[in-house]
Order: structure tokens, then C-alpha cells, then sequence
């Protein structure tokens, strides 16, 4: 029996042999290309990516491509390199043709879709991305396109529709947005204050502070709304919650609270004028900046200071924070007030020139995403859209820092 079976394999192998040697010579032309050509060109392609090179490796995927027309993962591939490199006309072509020229399978129809809606949305097409982006709810990329719904709504100011859209998105993610739709209802109540319509602007800053108890620029809109209408008071009733949320956001409304103060004594027969009042508001900075040592509350406390008390007041509150805490910016208003009561001014306004020439134009507000730069305070950063990056005291760069930032 084993000499027959013996027998069997060798008349059989050198069949398969034949086989085998005829098969690759009827494919060997195909073989040669797919090991050859279109890897070659692959990963040329990834090491241009590799290389930051994105402008040649379109081309090596492009090759590739040609190379290989069925190959979804090149069109894909090719399609987020149009993107990137700005070519987003192209980009909507590639999928464009895709969808109408494949036989595609539902999920690969989809995720074809989702591509398309990003070269629309990449363009500025916001309408029509819009529109493919709500049709891929309830799909597996429903959160990626929730995200870029709300990010839609809040490049075109559509604040109701990005409140509802962050709420539904984080129902879906479980990613808290209570910020988010409090700036997005202030937002509005903005848009409600210019038409002075108070009550559906209150309304709003209401909803805000549900949305999250934190929100410092409600009650700074609620103030402001509350000073528009001449109700002082209450506009430093508001101003005052901040400490409770966020003592740091102190200085934004120090100057207004100034100004409140001093309005609710005026036309006081008691009073006056509204010189007791002005008092009662320096005193009220005076107790902020003991507390929080905030330097943008030291600069309106400062220039208060030296309008209503004068230069030798002012001179001692500068001292006082000098030895606190040091800076350029302190010894600047010394100078300043010091120069003011001296006989012999011209070598302490000399020194004080020096020092505002070594100061220069430093303090900024700088995003904490994406290092913006902003001489003013921006709920929204403008270049990165993040909200309440920027810190609420200004930052004094060091010269070095300076220098960084204009090698970037």
C-alpha cells in the first residue's frame, strides 16, 4: 500500500508543476506591475508625506491612482491631500465621480459622503455641506458630523441652532458643551442688547447662566445692560457676582464700576456731587486688588487715584505695589506720580521714558489653544474660535518671549 501511494505523488507533481509554471506565465506581466510600479509609487508617496512634502506626494499618489483606478483608499488618500494643500475644486471632483461612477456598497457610498461634505465644508460651501453632514445622522460618523454642524452654525452665527446642535451633541458624546452654549446665548442677548430690547436680552443671560453658573460675561452683559439703563445699582450688584465665579475676570468691569459708583451719588442732595461715591468705588478696587493682586485692577485703580486724590496718593499706592510685587509697569507709575511732585521733574520724567521704552507694547492677552496674540480681551479667540481661552489678565512678555514670537 505505501509503495502505491508513493507511486501516486510522483505522477501528479510534475502536473501541478506544469500548472503552476503556465499560470505564471500568463500573469506574469500583472505581477510584475503590482510589485513593481504602483508600490513604488505608494510609498514614494508616503515618504513625501512623511517629508511635510504634501504638494509631490499628490502627484506619487496621483500616479498611483492611475495605476490602480479601483483602489478606494488611494481616492481617499488623494482626496484629503487635495484638501490639505488647498486644492478643494479637485477634492469635490474626486469624490463627485466616485459616487456617481462606482458600484459602491452602502458603507462605502457613506463614508464617500462623509469626504464629500468635508471638501464642501473645506471650500466654504457651508450650505452644502450642511446638508450632507445632517443626512449622515444615526450613522456610524454621526458624532464627526455633529461637530461639524455646530462648527457650521457658529461660523455663520446661527446661535439657536448651534445651542440645539451642542446639546444634541453632547447627548451623543457625553462631552460636556455647557460653556459653549452659554457664550452662544450671550451671543444673542448681544444681538438683543443692540436692538435694546432688555427683557428678551435678560431672558437670554438667564438661559446662560443655567447653562453654566460660571459664565462671567453674563453678568458683565447683565451690568453693562443694567448701567444703559441708569440702574447703577444694580449694574454693580451684577459686576460684584463676578468674584464669586471668577475673581481674576475682576478687572474687565473695574473701570465701569468706577464710573457706576460715581453715578449713583450724582444729584445726591446729601452728597453733593459724586466725589463720595468715586470714594466708595476706589474703595471697593482698593479691597480687589488687596485680595487678588490683579494688575490690570492696579492700572484703573491707579489713574483713578491720581484724577481724584492726586499725584502724592498716587505715588504710595504705586510704592506699596512695587514692593508687593515688582514690575516695569509699577515703577512706570511712580515715576510718573513722582515726577508730578517734584521741583526738579526732568530727570525723573527722563527715567520714566526709559523705562516706558524698556516696557514698549508687552502686555497682551495670549491664547492658552493656540497662542494668539490680542492687545484686547475676546471672549472668542479670533484665530482659533476657542472660547474663553484668552486669560483674564494680560500677560507682560519678556523680551526674549518677544523675540520669539517675531521669529514665528
Amino acid at each position: 500500500m505505501l509503495v502505491e501511494f508513493e507511486y501516486w505523488w510522483l505522477l501528479i507533481l510534475p502536473l501541478f508543476f506544469t500548472l503552476g509554471w503556465i499560470a505564471a506565465r500568463v500573469d506574469i506581466k500583472q505581477l510584475i506591475a503590482e510589485s513593481t510600479s504602483l508600490p513604488a509609487t505608494y510609498f514614494k508617496g508616503l515618504n513625501l508625506l512623511i517629508a511635510d512634502q504634501y504638494h509631490k506626494a499628490v502627484d506619487a499618489f496621483s500616479e498611483a491612482l492611475y495605476l490602480n483606478k479601483d483602489s478606494l483608499e488611494l481616492h481617499f488618500v488623494l482626496g484629503s491631500l487635495f484638501r490639505r494643500t488647498g486644492e478643494t475644486d479637485r477634492a469635490i471632483h474626486l469624490h463627485m465621480n466616485l459616487l456617481e461612477n462606482y458600484e459602491l456598497t452602502e458603507q462605502q457610498s457613506t463614508s464617500i459622503k462623509v469626504e464629500l461634505a468635508q471638501d464642501y465644508f473645506k471650500a466654504g460651501l457651508y450650505d452644502r455641506a450642511e446638508e450632507l453632514f445632517l443626512t449622515l445622522r444615526h450613522t456610524r460618523y454621526e458624532q464627526a458630523a455633529l461637530r461639524h454642524l455646530l462648527e457650521i452654525y457658529v461660523k455663520e452665527r446661527e446661535w439657536s441652532q448651534a445651542i440645539a446642535m451642542a446639546i444634541e451633541l453632547e447627548g451623543s458624546s457625553g462631552i460636556s458643551y455647557r460653556k459653549e452654549v452659554a457664550q452662544y446665548y450671550c451671543e444673542l442677548a448681544v444681538n438683543a442688547i443692540i436692538q435694546k430690547d432688555w427683557q428678551h436680552a435678560t431672558d437670554l443671560l438667564v438661559q446662560a447662566l443655567d447653562a453654566n453658573k460660571n459664565c462671567v460675561r453674563a453678568n458683565v452683559l447683565l451690568g453693562d445692560m443694567a448701567a444703559q439703563q441708569e440702574d447703577h445699582a444694580a449694574a454693580i450688584a451684577f459686576w460684584k457676582r463676578i468674584e464669586m465665579q471668577d475673581p481674576e475676570y475682576l478687572g474687565l468691569v473695574a473701570q465701569k464700576m468706577l464710573k457706576s459708583y460715581a453715578a449713583l451719588r450724582e444729584g445726591d442732595a446729601t452728597a453733593g456731587n459724586a466725589s463720595k461715591g468715586l470714594k466708595e468705588g476706589l474703595a471697593q478696587l482698593s479691597q480687589y486688588l488687596e485680595s487678588y493682586q490683579l494688575s490690570s485692577m492696579m492700572s484703573v485703580l491707579y489713574e483713578a487715584t491720581l484724577q481724584a486724590e492726586g499725584a502724592d496718593t498716587a505715588a504710595k499706592l504705586a510704592r506699596n505695589e512695587l514692593i508687593r510685587k515688582p514690575s516695569l509697569k509699577s515703577l512706570d507709575q511712580l515715576l510718573q506720580a513722582r515726577a508730578m511732585l517734584e521741583d526738579e521733574q526732568h530727570d525723573l520724567q527722563l527715567m520714566q521714558q526709559t523705562v516706558r521704552n524698556a516696557i514698549g507694547d508687552r502686555a497682551a492677552y495670549y491664547c492658552d489653544q493656540c497662542g494668539f496674540r490680542a492687545k484686547q480681551y475676546h471672549w472668542q479667540c479670533p484665530a482659533c474660535n476657542a472660547w474663553e481661552s484668552l486669560p483674564a489678565e494680560p500677560t507682560e512678555a519678556t523680551i526674549r518671549d518677544i523675540k520669539l514670537l517675531k521669529r514665528k
